[in-house]
């Protein structure tokens, strides 16, 4: 078994464990972009070694529907030559609204339900209920000959989480006293001490809000995270406020989850856009794929076309800050700060996601009682924490497995064969709809464009005897002011200049590539030693 994705980082997760040949696949998520991805969508994990062995792959099997885990479906199924994916009805409701988006048919959709195994070949695959901030969330049970393998992603311990929100303990415990081979847990909260209940619960925070805002409150979620949704929509019931739900996916996700009964409440606490401006009204705004505060800052910025803010609303941010877009957020409560509304959200010290904290770890181990264990999902700091939470509760340091994406781990008659192998992984960068990856060389060309701009020096040249008609003319963009540059560029000129002079006079046959490359060295040099800086130059050399 290995992981494509989700070791040494957070998101992306995907993790293949082959039996006998035979492939299975768990998570196909992306990774958000951040302000150092330079204009990426998202990223996705290199599925290179799964399409050299589609033919093997048994299916993909799905634990929730957060994008961390299913988001990059719609860019490898067809690569995989469409396999089986495995999930919840309430999973496989936001995997047919991705594949909606990108007007993906898909049939290759199998419902399961937990406690109910699947049989493929000799291996038995077992969902089991964990508690997360979506509902139908599940563990899996791997039955191999060699022993159990479960594979426990995003989850906490909470006895008030119910029904489908449950971590069902009792299966947990069978399962344990069954001969776990090898358990594999998240690593995100490993570091963070207690249980993460009941930090998880938002409900005081939205009770204080309602009781202390006087005007509109504008409540902005992911709209994956049902959980906090429902917290919402019960502390609602209790006022005589109504709530406004924003957008067609948002509503078309709440119609869902109340005709399936993953949402309960009132619903003559829903209101429409006639009360949107309503002095008690809440209006429920959720982020989406790749851009999780984008619909929440066109509010603030003044582009929505139904919500202005004013001094009298209350933006509540119940969305986690993400790694590296710190600064993103920071400047979103700057910005709501000038608008004069009031603006509440999660301290992440206070408040914290549904992940395992380091006593739902020692819980999970405890139950599951395994042989070998291995950290997975988080920064790889986050997984030796895991590890070393392991090994308090007395799993020898030999038997716990760290690694990095791309590292096989090898189980032959119960025993680890450590044999250092390796398969291909790593990023593919998606921008726009195109699927195709962009590259780090494209990334490259813009971290240069962000740093130093662009200088496009354009001549033309007589065809029959090769000199200048025209040129050569210097375009800047990013670089310098031209108007208080006149001497540099002047310079620029001539040095371009002669560089075509000297590689085309008396020449039979000319070399355009040598001539850009030397205009390109030799521009750099200047251009270093004058400004510092190191614009891309581009050569264009036109003969007519």
């Amino acid at each position: 078994m290995f992981s494509l994705g989700g070791l040494d980082e957070n998101g992306k997760n995907m993790f293949v464990i082959e039996v006998d040949k035979n492939i299975f696949v768990f998570e196909a998520g992306l990774k958000y972009a951040d302000e150092l991805t330079l204009g990426i969508d998202y990223i996705i994990p290199n599925i290179t070694y799964l399409k050299e062995n589609k033919k093997r792959i048994k299916g993909i099997f799905l634990t929730h529907g957060h994008d961390e885990n299913i988001g990059a479906l719609s860019d490898i199924v067809d690569d995989l030559d469409n396999p089986m994916i495995y999930g919840s009805k309430y999973t496989l409701e936001a995997v047919k609204r991705e594949f909606e988006t990108y007007n993906i048919s898909y049939k290759n959709l199998k419902e399961i339900k937990a406690y109910i195994p699947i049989e493929i070949g000799n291996v038995k695959i077992f969902p089991v209920n964990l508690s997360h901030s979506t509902p139908d969330n599940f563990g899996y049970a791997i039955y191999t000959k060699d022993g159990v393998i479960f594979y426990a992603a995003d989850y906490v311990i909470d006895s008030l989480m119910k029904g489908t929100y449950k971590t069902d303990i009792g299966k947990l415990a069978y399962i344990g006293k069954q001969n776990v081979l090898c358990l594999l847990t998240e690593s995100i909260y490993a570091g963070i001490e207690g249980f993460t209940s009941p930090r998880h619960r938002i409900a005081p925070l939205i009770r204080q809000t309602l009781n202390n805002s006087d005007g509109r409150i504008i409540f902005n979620v992911l709209d994956s995270h049902l959980y906090r949704i429902q917290e919402l929509f019960t502390e609602v019931e209790k006022t005589n406020r109504k709530i406004v739900i924003m957008g067609k996916r948002l509503k078309k996700i709440i119609d869902f989850a109340i005709q399936n009964h993953y949402l309960s409440f009132s619903k003559d606490i829903i209101g429409d856009l006639s009360n949107i401006n309503d002095k008690n009204v809440v209006i429920l705004n959720a982020s989406e794929k790749a851009k999780p505060y984008y619909n929440i800052m066109r509010i603030v910025n003044g582009y929505d076309k139904f919500i202005k803010l004013n001094e009298d609303d209350t933006v509540f941010l119940a969305v986690p800050i993400y790694d590296n877009s710190e600064k993103t957020f920071y400047n979103l409560l700057d910005d709501i700060a000038k608008t004069g509304a009031d603006v509440v959200s999660l301290s992440s010290k206070k408040y914290l996601s549904h992940h395992a904290s380091n006593e739902d770890l020692m819980t999970m181990i405890s139950l599951m009682n395994p042989k070998y264990y291995f950290p997975i999902r988080g920064e790889y700091r986050n997984q030796v924490m895991n590890a070393e939470i392991a090994e308090m509760v007395g799993i020898p340091r030999e038997n716990i497995i760290l690694k990095e994406n791309g590292d096989v781990v090898t189980f032959k008659n119960g025993e680890l064969l450590d044999n250092f192998e390796k398969v291909t992984s790593g990023s593919i960068l998606i921008d726009g709809t195109a699927g195709d990856d962009i590259g780090e060389v494209v990334l490259k060309d813009r971290e240069i464009l962000s740093d130093n701009g662009i200088m496009i020096i354009s001549v033309t040249l007589n065809k029959q005897t090769k000199d200048i008609m025209a040129g050569p003319e210097i375009l800047t963009r990013g670089f310098v002011y031209v108007k208080d540059s006149y001497d540099l560029l002047n310079e620029i000129k001539k040095i371009s200049e002669n560089i075509i002079v000297s590689n085309t006079c008396g020449m039979k046959y000319i070399e355009y590539n040598k001539i850009k490359n030397t205009i390109r060295d030799e521009l750099s040099k200047y251009l270093i030693n004058q400004t510092g800086n190191k614009p891309m130059i581009i050569t264009v050399i036109q003969e007519i």
